[in-house]
């Protein structure tokens, strides 16, 4: 009974007659398998540059952002009264002229 039992569920030669009968589908699966972790890595890799483009993104905009403030305030005209003074120049105290054409 015992010897019967053991010659039944003969596993190794089970197993071979099924990885020999359906090796075309266990091959069509490694390829899937295989598919599947280079599609991971992929999208990985495309995650990992889009945070360094948002990251550089931002601190662009701080730059832009920086350099626009230091441009307004060099350009109101006590800022610029000041710096023209250094050269030697001197803006008129009554603003500008006002041109009408009639």
């Amino acid at each position: 009974m015992a010897k019967g039992l053991f010659s039944t569920l003969n596993l190794s030669y089970h197993s071979t007659e099924w990885v020999f009968r359906n090796f075309s589908f266990l091959l069509f699966l490694s390829f899937l398998a295989l598919l599947y972790i280079a599609n991971a890595h992929f999208a990985e890799k495309n995650v990992r540059e889009i945070q360094a483009l948002q990251k550089k993104i931002k601190e662009l905009k701080w730059e832009y952002t920086s350099i626009k403030s230091e441009t307004m305030y060099k350009s109101i005209q006590s800022q610029m009264d000041a710096n023209l003074e250094q050269s030697g120049l001197d803006l008129a105290k009554q603003g500008p002229k006002v041109i009408e054409i009639k």
